[in-house]
């Protein structure tokens, strides 16, 4: 048998114990339709590992000695995802199976002086995380890092417009640096598009169109199942162009009526005609720059994420509308809102951490990345069902 082989039959066998649960060798042979041999030698590169554990026995009644059973080892490991932003960041921390233990909000990079102390802030805010997580250092496998700006591959920053100080430097470089373990960068919407894909509203969807809509406007990608980025990453930051109205340079709203978009919609809830115009302005514009995009890429789902998103009866029920009068042809793009809210892109970087760095984070090749479960509100973990999802479409 060929090491390659080998390493496909480990990877099988520890997807099967780590979304299927414990088992006996024999177990798993059968599952797999495997021969014994061939799993015994999969549970040995497991246990090498460092991924499975032996679990408690099963006895039964007037059994001889029970056969020893294998566990998924979820708590060897962890793997961690940020979101880097100047009002915030957003650290997310799940164990091997996918499960997110703990996650922590801080401070933005904004009122740091330079690029140095914004690295350095990120830095103290992860290891602050995981203090608190009682999660060792050396227990990170992969980082996962979702920031605003034009990220290369390699996860160098090409530009930002939000983080300028960044501009030109491996990021990734530096926590790789900082922490002993692999990094994978990537902008920001990007990974939010991703983690809506993966766990939120847009599951069985392959082709989707994410936007974010508050400060600014911002577009992810989803098509073919694969977030797009384009051959200069820049796939999706669009914006500052495709929306009239917005600076052009970083693709901030301007608002007439009030200092941010939460007075302007305020005001307009309290029946302010000056603010209900403003409003219906501006939804008519996202409606044409969206209709814009769908025309160009054609997607099978539209997400409107970012904080105003929630606005129902006055942002997504017109956009609704609107965007169907602008298409003009006889079908209709959904319209979901998000659903992770403003944890998206960190629990898009945990899978974008999962992704890249499988075989650092596995010590095996070939492991599909799991069902990456949030944090409910009361601190346990929850599975959103992708079956489920069908009544926002």
């Amino acid at each position: 048998m060929t090491i390659t082989a080998q390493t496909s039959i480990a990877a099988r066998a520890a997807l099967q114990l780590r979304d299927g649960g414990a088992a006996t060798v024999n177990e798993l042979a059968v599952t797999l339709g495997l021969s014994r041999t061939s799993v015994e030698n999969a549970v040995a590169a497991l246990g090498e590992a460092g991924v499975i554990v032996e679990a408690p026995a099963v006895f039964a009644r007037g059994a001889g000695r029970p056969a020893r059973r294998y566990a998924f080892d979820a708590d060897a490991g962890a793997v961690v995802g940020v979101d880097i932003g100047a009002a915030s960041v957003r650290v997310a921390i799940a164990d091997l199976a996918g499960r997110v233990l703990a996650h922590q909000t801080f401070p933005g990079v904004s009122e740091e002086r330079d690029g140095a102390s914004k690295l350095a802030a990120v830095i103290a805010d992860l290891r602050r995380a995981l203090s608190e997580a009682d999660l060792p250092f050396s227990r990170v496998r992969a980082i996962g890092v979702a920031l605003p700006g034009i990220v290369d591959d390699s996860g160098r920053v090409t530009a930002s417009v939000v983080i300028p100080d960044w501009s030109g430097i491996d990021i990734g470089s530096h926590l790789r640096q900082a922490f002993g373990c692999q990094v994978a960068v990537d902008n920001g919407v990007r990974l939010a598009a991703v983690a809506e894909h993966h766990l939120g509203v847009a599951q069985l969807v392959d082709d989707v169109l994410y936007l974010s809509v508050g400060n600014r406007i911002a577009m992810g990608l989803i098509l073919g199942g694969e977030p797009r980025r384009g051959i200069h990453n820049a796939a999706g930051d669009i914006g500052r162009l495709a929306f009239r109205g917005l600076d052009t340079e970083t693709g901030q709203i301007s608002w007439r009526d009030g200092r941010t978009a939460a007075d302007v919609f305020r005001l307009a809830r309290a029946g302010d005609a000056a603010a209900v115009a403003e409003i219906d302005a501006f939804v008519t514009e996202l409606a044409h720059g969206i209709a814009t995009l769908v025309l160009t890429v054609d997607p099978a789902m539209i997400v409107i994420g970012g904080g105003l998103s929630a606005a129902h009866g006055q942002l997504l029920d017109p956009l609704r509308e609107r965007l169907q009068r602008f298409i003009g042809l006889p079908f209709q793009v959904p319209i979901a809102e998000a659903r992770l809210g403003g944890e998206a892109a960190a629990h898009g970087a945990l899978v974008h951490a999962f992704s890249r760095h499988s075989t650092s984070v596995y010590g095996i090749e070939g492991l599909p990345i799991p069902s990456v479960t949030p944090l409910a509100p009361d601190g346990s973990t929850v599975r959103i069902d992708p079956l489920l999802l069908e009544e926002t479409m």
